[in-house]
């Protein structure tokens, strides 16, 4: 069994409204923004009626590709670490430019702020705000290379709502200001190409 919003009933909204254990053993509610089922129960942040689907049992929700919630461990299931951190990964590299926090990763995952600290670090070797501002930094590099977007627009597209803290954080990991790195970029390339034509002609 499984149920869209627009179907389901009455007692089982309000039994994931009111966290009612009673409910339990009844169903489980996934989550589609975040790809989670939950027992109704769970102490999580209550989702958007529209996102919300109904399943029987838990290896329905399973079938259809939902992960169980760290935090209430729906039908005893729990997803090994190493799984669980990839998850998010995947979830940050996907919404790299919102405002992410380590308390709101925690709330998408349905873990402590505490035990996704550590697991993370244990597993990725940095913070998952570390994470954030290695793939934002990633981001940043590719438009530089490959757009004309200003230094601004570049800043706030990836996540960045500073455009002076994008400068002094871009140049301490890499080494130079974001126009330095631009320049530097298409006066290699076209070096390369010059290059390249040189070489072309002289093979012909």
């Amino acid at each position: 069994m499984k149920t869209k919003h627009s179907n389901i009933p009455y007692a089982f909204w309000n039994a994931i409204k009111e966290c009612d254990s009673e409910y339990d053993d009844k169903f489980y509610y996934g989550v589609e923004t975040t790809g989670i089922f939950c027992r109704p129960s769970c102490k999580s942040r209550l989702p958007n009626k529209e996102n919300v689907r109904i399943f029987k049992h838990a290896y329905i929700a399973l079938e259809e590709k939902f992960r169980p919630c760290k935090r209430c461990k729906p039908d005893g299931l729990q997803l090994p670490a190493e799984e669980w951190i990839e998850q998010i990964t995947q979830w940050i590299d996907e919404n790299y430019s919102e405002s992410l926090t380590l308390h709101k990763l925690a709330e998408i995952s349905h873990g402590s702020p505490y035990h996704l600290q550590r697991l993370f670090k244990q597993i990725k070797g940095i913070s998952p705000s570390e994470y954030v501002q290695q793939v934002r930094l990633e981001k940043a590099i590719e438009k530089l290379e490959k757009t004309e977007f200003s230094i601004t627009d570049i800043s706030l597209t990836v996540g960045f709502l500073s455009t002076p803290y994008f400068i002094t954080f871009f140049k301490k990991k890499v080494g130079h200001t974001p126009s330095e790195y631009r320049r530097n970029y298409r006066q290699n390339l076209n070096k390369e190409l010059e290059y390249s034509d040189e070489h072309g002609q002289t093979n012909y």
